[in-house]
């Protein structure tokens, strides 16, 4: 498990780059439009979320405490941002997904690795 959330934390901090331009191209969009939408906003914000919880996935990756739990905690949080701002940003669909999906291997295999631990 160690090394599944060595990967995921890294492929989170690389796919951050690509939901930070997708979200500036999204801000333009929406301000030329004057659509009033805040879905290059909310992209932004779920690039943070995701560059925070692959770090934090990266270096908390050899223990078994909080550290899991806060990245998943920051995924599901970037995930609800983009499932709920996405508007005409569709993609941002796509990265709430991989959010979720990422999240749920942080929380459910630090649980799986606390049980193994105790039995």
């Amino acid at each position: 498990m160690k090394t599944a959330k060595l990967v995921l934390g890294i492929i989170s901090m690389v796919l951050c780059l690509f939901v930070i331009f997708q979200s500036c191209a999204a801000g333009v969009s929406n301000t030329l439009e004057e659509s009033g939408e805040v879905s290059g906003t909310a992209g932004l914000m779920v690039a943070i979320c995701m560059l925070a919880a692959g770090i934090i996935g990266v270096v908390t990756r050899n223990s078994s405490g909080g550290g899991a739990f806060t990245a998943g905690g920051f995924y599901l949080l970037a995930a609800i941002l983009g499932f709920t701002n996405a508007g005409s940003y569709t993609d941002l669909n796509i990265w709430a997904g991989v959010c979720v999906a990422f999240g749920l291997v942080f929380i459910i295999g630090t649980l799986v690795e606390r049980k193994r631990k105790q039995n």
